[in-house]
């Protein structure tokens, strides 16, 4: 065994925070399940006539889902819920809780199989139709745990809504660019979804920060 183990790339790179391991993880499920709520996009766009709002009414059912999973999370052990029965389980719970219409089992259980594929690891992984059969037969128990945990507080507010306000304020100020500079608030708050910002701020001050 030869050097230094404190400038080895074992002290230096390989001393992981739990902290750390455990908001990666957090982050990918953030990912799934706004690569499912995409998805389910897809599969709701052919059935509901566009509206000028919907694509508000699905950005913040998606980040409801978000929220309803790390405040479950930020409560419970990983182990007492398949976090992945549970991403499907906020997403169902959001698109009853944000109105965004009845999501069918058909309905998710296509998008929950679209959105494995897209990583090949998690989806060898996963016994598939063991996994989603086991899913559907087990949501309605999960979504009660759901609830119970979240002590069916479901109403979120999301800095959405306050962007819209600046973003008015602005323009009665003549401010020049605001609609650029919303727009680009907009995709940071979407990217926002990822972190614990929810949890820990207020909405109006994230839409700030943005």
């Amino acid at each position: 065994m030869a050097g230094n183990f404190w400038r080895s790339s074992h002290f230096e790179q390989w001393i992981l925070e739990k902290e750390e391991e455990y908001q990666k993880l957090m982050i990918f499920f953030m990912n799934f399940i706004q690569t499912m709520g995409q998805c389910l996009e897809k599969e709701v766009s052919q059935s509901i006539n566009e509206g000028r709002d919907r694509p508000i009414l699905r950005m913040q059912a998606i980040a409801s889902a978000c929220v309803y999973f790390r405040r479950f999370y930020s409560k419970r052990s990983l182990k007492d819920i398949d976090p992945f029965l549970l991403a499907v389980t906020c997403i169902n719970l959001a698109s009853k809780v944000e109105e965004m219409g009845h999501l069918s089992p058909n309905k998710l259980i296509s998008a929950y199989t679209r959105t494995t594929k897209k990583w090949p690891v998690i989806e060898s992984l996963i016994a598939h139709n063991h996994q989603i059969n086991s899913h559907q037969i087990k949501g309605s128990e999960a979504e009660f745990c759901l609830v119970e945990m979240l002590d069916c507080s479901l109403i979120v507010y999301h800095p959405y809504r306050s962007l819209h306000q600046f973003r008015n304020d602005m323009k009665s100020c003549s401010i020049q660019n605001v609609d650029q500079l919303c727009q680009d608030a907009w995709r940071v708050c979407n990217d926002g979804m990822r972190s614990d910002a929810a949890l820990l701020y207020h909405p109006h001050m994230i839409a700030i920060g943005k």
